[in-house]
């Protein structure tokens, strides 16, 4: 249920309405608005008697919340969130653009792509330290000093650090030298890592598992949200169809029919949407022109010798042309790319 409060209505009369709620058995999520505040009343069924609460002062109106995700529905929040972490903002006009690596390596290695990136424009930098991989004897990633050698970039560069969380257990180890903590299409319905990071102070970036619904991936939003952290981003990644020309397919429709049910920002990520370099700067700019919110994009000093996912990572000279044609699109669109 949703509780509209009045444009008048104090704190006092908003917090009354919450205690209220809670002593139902439900969770109270207040949202502060530019005009008012609505809480949602959020649960099990035990929501009968709250249209009593339109009684109470300060109170405009009691609604059901017909979407299965409650706090990730525009019904409850009809303003697009904005997700700012570090040099990063994401939402409203602002298209944040995420780029690195898709593993740490070494620091000569990140370094030298943390100064590239932002040189382009980037707004954030990303790297795996821990790299979940379908064969076990692929490269597992450096771990925590992979996490360290990405707050070493932060430091000389300044990007905010986005960067993949595996395991409920590392959450709080991640979440010290993360700004963004990445949630991969793997682990998209690992509940109890949702569940993990909706309890930390870092915002999320939330992909799309490759078989998953968008029901099911919005559901997947609403474990961080009801878990108490507001600060989440969608990533749409690409889906498994029967088409085997690229790694996956990129439904960028997906951009514009998210938009309408949640508030929360949508990121395309053409690297592993296409899985070739020969794509992702055409897919990227189709992107900025679908409406999204964000770009994550894999850029490697020297591609052909990376220890993942190399195929589809741009070089330096690539990642400069890609921002390049990207900002003529944004600009069309009065939009603001990057750091711009």
């Amino acid at each position: 249920m949703i509780i509209v409060m009045k444009s008048s209505a104090s704190e006092q009369d908003i917090e009354t309405v919450i205690q209220d709620v809670e002593a139902r058995g439900l969770k109270a999520h207040p949202i502060r608005g530019t005009e008012r505040t609505v809480i949602a009343a959020v649960g099990e069924e035990r929501i009968a008697g709250l249209n009593s609460l339109e009684s109470c002062p300060g109170v405009d109106e009691v609604m059901s919340i017909l979407a299965p995700y409650k706090l990730a529905s525009r019904e409850v929040q009809p303003e697009q969130s904005v997700v700012r972490a570090g040099s990063l903002t994401v939402g409203n006009g602002n298209i944040g653009v995420i780029a690195g690596p898709c593993s740490v390596e070494s620091e000569e290695q990140l370094v030298s792509a943390a100064h590239a990136v932002k040189k382009a424009g980037a707004s954030a930098l990303r790297g795996g330290a821990f790299k979940p991989r379908t064969s076990p004897y692929s490269f597992q990633g450096m771990k925590e000093e992979g996490l360290k050698l990405l707050a070493e970039a932060r430091d000389q560069t300044g990007l905010a650090i986005v960067t993949e969380v595996v395991s409920p257990g590392d959450a709080e180890l991640v979440s010290e030298y993360a700004d963004v903590l990445q949630i991969g299409a793997r682990n998209m319905q690992n509940y109890r890592l949702l569940e993990a990071v909706g309890r930390s102070p870092r915002a999320v970036l939330l992909k799309r598992g490759p078989s998953a619904t968008i029901d099911e991936w919005l559901l997947a939003a609403e474990y961080i949200l009801d878990g108490g952290n507001p600060n989440v981003m969608l990533c749409e990644r690409g889906i498994r169809t029967f088409e085997t020309h690229t790694r996956f397919t990129l439904p960028l429709a997906t951009v514009a029919y998210v938009q309408e049910r949640t508030h929360l920002p949508v990121v395309i990520d053409p690297s592993h949407g296409t899985g070739h370099t020969a794509l992702v700067p055409s897919m990227s700019r189709a992107a900025i022109a679908a409406g999204a919110d964000g770009l994550i994009i894999e850029v490697h000093p020297d591609p052909g010798k990376a220890l993942s996912d190399g195929y589809q990572s741009l070089n330096f000279e690539q990642f400069e042309e890609t921002m390049a044609g990207c900002r003529k699109i944004a600009s069309a669109l009065d939009c603001t790319l990057g750091a711009e």
